[in-house]
């Protein structure tokens, strides 16, 4: 465990408050040549488990398909914490964050894409809740990550 995590960790309902409130999270999967790939996503946090939609064709989607681990990350940052010397090495960050691993999975029960999607739609962009999706599901890529491990942690 960091050291930092020992003294700064986040409570679960703090954990929760962020993924269910900061915009963006980075989803990270391992290519074909062991790389890892993150990228930055579109989320919802439902079920305790992680919502994120795409395309239907894409690298993500072509690395969990051959290989189900994933990290994902959320954070917030806060501001600096600048000391009263003018010492760079001193200065230090207000932040919150969420670390989680998990195991992803490409949706296709229609049903639980259908929540997933409304979930997110609820998130970003609330007046257009309740709308049906028609033919967009069928053209749309769902992923869901099972939580196998989470952390969070803070500096102020």
């Amino acid at each position: 465990m960091q050291n930092r995590m020992k003294t700064h960790q986040l409570i679960e309902n703090e954990i929760i408050s962020l993924l269910d409130n900061e915009p963006v999270g980075r989803l990270a999967t391992v290519d074909v040549s062991g790389f890892p790939y993150v990228i930055p996503v579109h989320y919802a946090y439902l079920n305790q488990k992680i919502y994120i939609h795409g395309l239907v064709k894409g690298e993500k989607l072509d690395n969990i398909i051959k290989n189900q681990k994933v990290g994902f990350e959320i954070d917030r940052f806060e501001g600096f914490i600048r000391p009263e010397e003018k010492n760079p090495c001193n200065v230090n960050t207000v932040y919150q964050s969420v670390i989680i691993r998990g195991t992803a999975k490409i949706l296709e029960d229609e049903t639980l894409k259908t929540e997933a999607l409304n979930k997110i739609v609820e998130k970003y962009t609330p007046d257009l809740a309740g709308n049906s999706f028609k033919n967009a599901i069928k053209a749309t890529a769902v992923i869901e990550i099972t939580i196998k491990e989470c952390t969070g942690k803070y500096y102020k």
